[in-house]
């Protein structure tokens, strides 16, 4: 396990890290990412660790756990992931709140990201092809919670977000073979692990009428309300690195020249 990890393990990650490899290699109960399964299978996942969810002084961390695996995924082949657990501290939370804190902190990442937006993404999150992007990375999220019940394939007993740089899924887009099998198995799976129907936000990357941004945090049920009026959190910035002592705070009012800036 220890050679799979970025940094040191502390001492709650090691069983965090147990119970979700035993749910994703469950036979009984087959997960639905089965790009997920065969990361585990083939060792290609790799795991991180944050002391709170609370406190932004922990948050560093996962910049320079990102940036470690950044610095070195494709030689892990395209099955892999960075999976971030954050450590569980007993406090039973609604997803709303669970939902806030997983934007705050895509938007402290982002915030205290030194490297440049890539060319090639948009920075306008309503642009289909809009992703998350760190390190000059476009990378795809999805986060996992203890709210998460009905939607069992978002559930996990800690929060964790899941990092997946897009390079993974060159080879799987909508107009080709392999990727529509994929989103078929997939698909089947999740109508037989969920007990409610596949999210509607659940598209393809590039689609006209796909936002990734509403796939990177599903609700438990059909009718969530989300972000609320389809607008996406997250803004961009332009300028240069913003130190982390000032990245934006809940209130959302430190922040240079922002902007608004809106796969299965």
């Amino acid at each position: 396990m220890t050679e799979n990890a970025i940094g040191k393990i502390p001492e709650w990650g090691a069983e965090c890290v147990r119970e979700l490899q035993e749910t994703l290699l469950s036979d009984t109960s087959p997960f639905p990412c089965t790009f997920a399964v065969s990361g585990t299978k083939r060792d290609s996942l790799r795991f991180g660790f944050v002391e709170s969810l609370d406190d932004r002084g922990t948050w560093d961390q996962l910049g320079d756990t990102l940036t470690e695996y950044l610095a070195g995924y494709r030689e892990l082949g395209r099955e892999t992931s960075l999976i971030v657990f954050f450590r569980p501290d007993g406090r039973t939370r609604t997803m709303d709140e669970y939902r806030g804190k997983f934007w705050e902190v895509l938007q402290h990442l982002h915030d205290t990201d030194g490297s440049p937006w890539p060319a090639q993404v948009p920075r306008d999150t309503d642009d289909p092809w809009w992703e998350f992007s760190y390190g000059g990375t476009p990378i795809f999220v999805v986060c996992n919670t203890p709210a998460h019940v009905l939607r069992r394939s978002r559930h996990s007993p800690v929060f964790f977000i899941t990092f997946q740089p897009r390079w993974v899924f060159e080879e799987l887009g909508a107009d080709t073979a392999p990727g529509a099998a994929a989103r078929r198995i997939i698909r089947k799976r999740l109508s037989r692990y969920d007990a409610v129907e596949a999210s509607a936000e659940l598209g393809s990357y590039g689609d006209p009428d796909n936002r990734e941004w509403k796939q990177y945090f599903l609700g438990d049920t059909p009718d969530d309300p989300g972000t609320g009026e389809g607008k996406c959190p997250f803004l961009s910035r332009d300028g240069e690195r913003v130190p982390a002592a000032q990245a934006t705070g809940p209130d959302r009012t430190i922040r240079l020249d922002p902007r608004t800036v809106g796969d299965v």
